[in-house]
């Protein structure tokens, strides 16, 4: 009896992982399909084009504003899950709100066969890719970028920037390197680990991060503390109940009400910061 006991208590756990395993795969399947079909019922003018700097090309993701004068342009760098639909669609809705936006694909042709994102069989398969990426490479990829939306013919030439978890350290790392791109947007990114390159930071750095993710919030007080000492400008909130990449997960209808109210409220402080 006791081992009936104990077989049927096992079964039903191995009944409740597959419940929720099931679930989380049907949401996240809902997110992308929803994130699909918002990009696909978008009036605004989308095209792929092809960058390169010394051997390598890669793709970007562009889309234009319906406006009648030249639009300030914005580089989107993507979360470790590469250029996948949110982050277009976040591209989508910048592009909505009068700007010419930029995302490239950081981590196109750089495994065989693979020439976007989208060609990965998986978001870890993805993130695998993403983490083997050299510096100087994201570095260079972002600079072919930066050179090709500030001289598109329907930009001002004024590049900001703005990334997402891992794009938000990587855009929090460009602007130490790139002294002419008028603003730096970090979402629930970290800054650079060496106090020297801080100095060579010009345009102000906006840091957008949810109050529950330590992970990232506890290098805050010491990136405070570089970008002061070398006389920056660094400005940040803190949104409390949210989560990290609450930005992707606070537009999805399930979301959280914390990630929810965080995410709304940091697209009204982004656009704020950006003009």
């Amino acid at each position: 009896m006791k081992y009936f006991r104990s077989g049927i208590v096992l079964m039903l756990f191995a009944a409740l992982l597959f419940s929720c395993k099931n679930k989380s795969e049907k949401s996240e399947m809902s997110s992308e399909n929803s994130e699909t079909g918002e990009l696909s019922s978008s009036s605004r003018h989308h095209e792929w084009v092809t960058l390169s700097h010394g051997n390598r090309e890669f793709q970007a993701f562009v889309v234009y504003p319906e406006v009648k004068e030249k639009a300030k342009p914005v580089i989107v760098i993507h979360e470790n899950r590469g250029l996948n639909d949110w982050a277009r669609l976040f591209a989508d809705i910048l592009a909505e709100k009068g700007y010419l936006v930029i995302a490239p694909d950081l981590i196109s042709n750089t495994v065989e066969g693979k020439k976007k994102t989208t060609d990965f069989e998986n978001p870890d398969a993805a993130r695998e890719a993403i983490y083997d990426l050299d510096k100087d490479q994201v570095t260079a990829d972002l600079n072919a970028a930066y050179e090709y939306i500030k001289n598109d013919p329907a930009s001002t030439g004024e590049v900001a920037v703005v990334g997402f978890c891992w794009g938000g350290s990587q855009t929090f790392r460009y602007a130490t390197s790139n002294p002419d791109i008028t603003s730096a947007h970090v979402f629930y990114g970290t800054a650079p680990k060496d106090e020297e390159v801080f100095s060579n930071i010009n345009a102000p750095v906006y840091g957008y991060y949810g109050g529950n993710d330590n992970r990232v919030n506890s290098t805050i007080e010491e990136t405070e503390k570089y970008m002061k000492a070398a006389g920056k400008t660094y400005e940040y909130e803190i949104y409390d109940n949210a989560g990290h990449a609450f930005m992707r997960s606070g537009h999805q209808p399930e979301g959280e009400p914390g990630n929810k109210k965080a995410h709304d409220q940091a697209w009204e402080r982004l656009l704020k910061n950006l003009k």
